[in-house]
């Protein structure tokens, strides 16, 4: 599922990348969210960005590259 549809509070794992162009793939490894990598949904609106915490910091991006992150539900 995308990234852009986890509700507020949830943990997921990063799976794949829709659409792997090259410059988004590298600036999405550069902050932190490389497939493996578990992030929590802070807060997540019907629009606006996306807040994520990434182990110890927080993390906000676009709604558009949110749908491009593919993830599964952490139990």
């Amino acid at each position: 599922m995308p990234l852009a549809l986890v509700a507020d509070g949830e943990k997921v794992e990063i799976v794949d990348f829709i659409k792997k162009g090259k410059s988004l793939f590298c600036h999405l490894r550069d902050i932190g969210l490389i497939t493996g990598k578990v992030v929590e949904v802070v807060k997540n609106q019907k629009h606006g960005p996306i807040l994520l915490r990434i182990d110890e910091s927080r993390l906000a991006i676009g709604r558009g590259v949110a749908m491009k992150i593919m993830v599964r539900r952490i139990k």
